[in-house]
């Protein structure tokens, strides 16, 4: 673990928050993530921020990262996409008897469901937001949806308590509360920039409920991905675990409250957590372990970009062609018709999965269960004008 700071206080009265980096020598963490790490534990009532392995730039707050304040939380922090997170399921149907090939060419996971979209929120037991239209489609960005095969267990007991079989396929899906949560940052932006609530405050009430409708919405938009994605193969499966990632949450004792932000960051208390690689890497499936407030009770989201959209772009299309990227070194195959897209989210565009782990089994965080291989990646189809 990286040493740790204290930020210059914002005031003579206020206390200095600390700043935590998790991460290796042999990690590399970029410079501007730090600086902005150590910018966001200098605003009004912050104690603690962390960064985990997967530490990288964001738009003027670091992704990979967790912040504990009291008396202030800041949406600006949690970002655009509110909800954002990761559900496993465990698919009904042996690895073996996968067909990537055949399943890349008809998968269709684009435009508005043609089912009944106001009953299955209601099943789920989440209100209608206005975005509907959203509701079971993957986005853009790094979000996906993957098939994946069991790669190897490490953890026999803890695997087989999740009811998961070492023959069977999983599908991991990422995916947030889409238009819903952009739209509540920029209601907060439009009246307050980059500024945080005091949470006693009615416009901290009022953002607290929008925020947790989207969290809700968001889970259920993974589940029907999922259950397109499930359609679409001719299968069925069951959640196994589903998180969010970019979030406020109150943490509450007898002496005070404060607000836990996360801001691509998994959560080490809600029990099992898949950590996912590129797209031609490996997933890790990990437990949380040991005291939860050395890592502001959180955990890398992923690998974390090692370069940015921009330059992925230009890199890649020197090296490689779009055809070549629908393909990984596992053999699984990539739905990704947006040819910059493609490009911006190719595997060397992001840091070793294996190098972030191994970080937080160093620093007593993680035990690995089971290492997942990709079998087919879909991120969009082309669309239609």
């Amino acid at each position: 673990m990286r040493t740790e700071a204290s930020t210059e206080p914002l005031s003579p009265s206020a206390p200095p928050a600390s700043v935590r980096v998790i991460a290796s020598a042999q990690s590399w963490v970029e410079g501007e993530a730090v600086r902005q790490l150590e910018a966001m534990a200098r605003l009004p009532g912050m104690t603690l921020a962390v960064g985990l392995p997967d530490l990288h730039p964001g738009k003027g707050a670091p992704v990979g990262a967790a912040f504990l304040s009291e008396g202030f939380f800041y949406p600006y922090l949690v970002g655009s996409d509110i909800g954002c997170g990761m559900g496993l399921w465990n698919v009904d149907l042996l690895a073996r008897k996968a067909k990537p090939e055949r399943w890349a060419g008809k998968l269709d996971l684009e435009g508005p469901w043609a089912g009944d979209t106001e009953g299955f929120l209601q099943e789920h037991g989440v209100k209608s937001s206005g975005f509907e239209a959203a509701l079971g489609t993957v986005g853009g960005g790094n979000h996906f949806a993957e098939l994946q095969r069991v790669d190897a267990v490490h953890d026999a007991p803890a695997f087989a308590a999740l009811g998961l079989s070492a023959e069977r396929l999983l599908l991991l899906a990422h995916s947030g509360s889409r238009g819903l949560g952009e739209a509540i940052l920029r209601a907060h932006v439009d009246r307050h920039a980059a500024g945080g609530l005091a949470d006693d405050s009615p416009e901290a009430e009022a953002y607290l409920a929008r925020h947790d409708h989207a969290v809700a919405w968001g889970r259920a938009n993974r589940a029907l991905v999922a259950r397109r994605m499930l359609d679409g193969i001719g299968a069925t499966g069951q959640r196994v675990l589903d998180v969010c990632h970019n979030s406020v949450t109150p943490r509450r004792d007898a002496a005070r409250t404060q607000w836990l932000h996360r801001k691509g960051a998994a959560p080490s208390d809600e029990g099992p957590v898949v950590i996912p690689g590129s797209r031609g890497a490996l997933s890790y499936l990990v437990v949380p372990t040991g005291e939860g407030l050395v890592s502001a009770h959180s955990l890398a989201h992923g690998a974390g970009r090692k370069w940015t959209r921009s330059a992925a772009r230009d890199r890649m299309r020197e090296r490689f062609t779009a055809e070549a990227l629908t393909r990984t070194s596992f053999k699984s195959h990539v739905v990704c018709e947006d040819r910059d897209l493609l490009f911006e989210e190719a595997p060397p565009a992001y840091k070793p999965i294996d190098r972030v782990v191994t970080d937080l089994v160093e620093a007593g965080l993680v035990r690995v269960v089971a290492t997942l291989a990709p079998v087919l990646t879909y991120k969009t189809r082309a669309r239609q004008e």
